[in-house]
């Protein structure tokens, strides 16, 4: 009997050991990971990429080593990997059904950052959402709404959906619809849009404005009016011209209809 209590003694104080070697490792763990973290944040190499790939980058090793640290805390408790490996694999098909939302969003993430339809501060339109992109996790995307909502929006849905960049490129195109009355003369009216837009500051001589007829009614001729800008005065360039024709109209004295944009094309 003595014998036998001594063994359950040796049997506790051994599992009380490992407990507490575990669970140091596991405090020293976290400030190691955040002071991996923090080191890498300050690494030059990372200068070199845009903010996207490193945001990335930085989430992935984040996680890594912290599954890492588990595998480790899990080996200090005596339990042997062998029989955690084969748990793991005999477990992994109802696990993968039960994530399958989850590992789509990851796959969708890795192919965010092959395919690079954006980047960060990109404003886009994709899975319901509008706005700038704030970031790119593993799992998800923040966008930032122009009046300041976030959405999060799942990595697997943007890869199955239609995106919308519109700052990809350096150039874009402002269209407006003008009306006047059928009683002005259409070189005139064109010209007088043409003048106006040469006073823009925001827009682009190459390539050059456009002003012609598109259509009317039997009391209206409608003109389509298109001008390029760089992609970052898009809307500076867009409210200007509709303030910088109507007043042009006036000037001249341009007759109704209407001095208004009757269709707006973003």
């Amino acid at each position: 009997m003595e014998k036998f209590m001594d063994k359950i003694r040796d049997m506790l104080g051994g599992t009380a050991g490992n407990i507490v070697g575990a669970l140091l490792v596991l405090i020293v763990g976290f400030f190691v990971i955040k002071g991996v973290m923090k080191a890498l944040r300050k690494l030059k190499s990372f200068e070199k990429l845009d903010q996207t790939t490193t945001r990335f980058i930085l989430n992935f090793v984040k996680w890594l080593l912290y599954v890492l640290l588990i595998i480790a805390v899990i080996g200090m408790l005596g339990v042997p990997m062998a029989e955690v490996i084969a748990v793991l694999a005999s477990a992994g098909v109802a696990v993968g059904l039960a994530l399958q939302g989850a590992l789509s969003n990851l796959a969708g993430g890795i192919l965010l950052m092959i395919l690079r339809p954006f980047k960060v501060g990109d404003y886009v339109e994709a899975g319901g959402a509008g706005g700038f992109v704030q970031s790119i996790n593993l799992f998800y995307t923040v966008i930032l709404t122009i009046d300041n909502k976030r959405v999060t929006v799942p990595n697997g849905n943007l890869m199955n959906a239609n995106v919308t960049n519109y700052t990809a490129e350096d150039k874009r195109r402002v269209d407006l619809v003008f009306a006047c009355a059928k009683s002005e003369k259409p070189a005139e009216i064109q010209q007088c849009i043409l003048d106006a837009v040469a006073g823009s500051k925001y827009a682009l001589t190459d390539p050059a404005p456009f002003a012609r007829i598109s259509g009317g009614t039997n009391e209206s001729m409608e003109f389509t009016v298109r001008v390029w800008c760089k992609t970052e005065d898009y809307w500076d360039l867009y409210f200007e011209l509709n303030q910088i024709i109507v007043e042009a109209f006036g000037a001249k004295g341009v007759q109704a209809p209407a001095l208004r944009v009757l269709n707006e094309k973003a």
